[in-house]
């Protein structure tokens, strides 16, 4: 008997999967323009992928297939959860998965425009507060949930939220460089230094040391022009950065809000509920179901 529930489960589970897999596909080639930057994208990174591998660098291999995962994020949110997200959003959220991982990592981008990174960082603060937005806008429209936030606080908790996330990835890149060596907080050159450590007098006032030059590791000069900060600058400059960003698209919500969905630009970017007709994993499976349904009554009557 637990041999056979267990089975049944098993066919359950691979019949969802199916069934999503389906309905992702769908979701992809819903939007003509969306589905062209997708494709586009997706086959640059499986000839990156190959390049890669030819190269015999695996690490990159690894970046490209992480890549192709996330491309199809947009979908499985949007099958999963039963929203639809504007098409100006998930092209700028393809282009950002491309943007970050394949140009910014695999290509450098990073070390060759200084900016890559400010502007990257800046678009998540945006890209994070509309989906924050959205979700607290998803709530206050339903009639399941007694839940109703003013335009204002609308536009805090997506802001709070978007933060939130960019405080987050700060310490996942801490994670990464303290425990696993890598260099996701990028290092900064600067040529002035305040710091109570270096005071002669041991009192809580720093000493400011300018006109850095160099510095010296084991008696030997790095020859870096300055003074090495360790990341500290670059984090704070990210979250800078992605307040920006949540800062303009929050003042972009309330106005949504307060006037109902009448705004353009906020419109592009805020996830709605889907209609009954666009649910595809519900199409799906009511397709599949009528097909069973179907089999098993010509069954029947084969029988018979």
């Amino acid at each position: 008997m637990r041999e056979k529930e267990e089975n049944q489960k098993e066919k359950r589970k691979n019949s969802y999967i199916s069934s999503l897999w389906k309905a992702m596909q769908m979701e992809l080639r819903e939007h003509k323009s969306s589905f062209i930057v997708y494709c586009i994208l997706r086959l640059l990174v499986i000839l990156i992928l190959v390049l890669q591998i030819f190269n015999r660098n695996y690490e990159n291999v690894f970046l490209c297939i992480l890549t192709l995962l996330l491309f199809v994020i947009p979908s499985l949110v949007q099958v999963t959860f039963k929203v639809e997200l504007p098409t100006t959003l998930e092209i700028i959220i393809l282009v950002f998965i491309f943007a970050a991982e394949i140009l910014g990592e695999i290509n450098e981008f990073y070390l060759l425009f200084p900016l890559w990174d400010t502007v990257l960082h800046t678009l998540n603060g945006f890209l994070a507060a509309a989906i924050g937005f959205s979700l607290v806008d998803l709530l206050n429209r339903s009639k399941k949930t007694v839940f109703n936030l003013s335009p204002l606080f609308t536009a805090i908790v997506a802001f709070c939220f978007s933060m939130t996330i960019g405080v987050v990835w700060e310490f996942f890149e801490f994670g990464m460089d303290k425990f696993f060596g890598f260099d996701m907080q990028k290092d900064t050159i600067v040529h002035v230094v305040n710091s109570v450590l270096l005071n002669p007098e041991g009192k809580n006032v720093p000493v400011k040391i300018t006109d850095i030059r160099d510095i010296l590791i084991n008696g030997q000069s790095l020859g870096v022009g300055g003074y090495i900060d360790i990341g500290l600058i670059d984090t704070m400059e990210d979250l800078f950065v992605n307040f920006v960003g949540a800062l303009i698209f929050a003042i972009l919500g309330f106005f949504y809000v307060k006037n109902r969905g009448k705004g353009k630009v906020a419109k592009r970017f805020i996830p709605r509920k889907k209609r009954a007709d666009r649910d595809f994993l519900e199409i799906v499976q009511e397709s599949e179901t009528l097909e069973r349904k179907t089999e098993a009554n010509l069954g029947a009557r084969e029988k018979k």
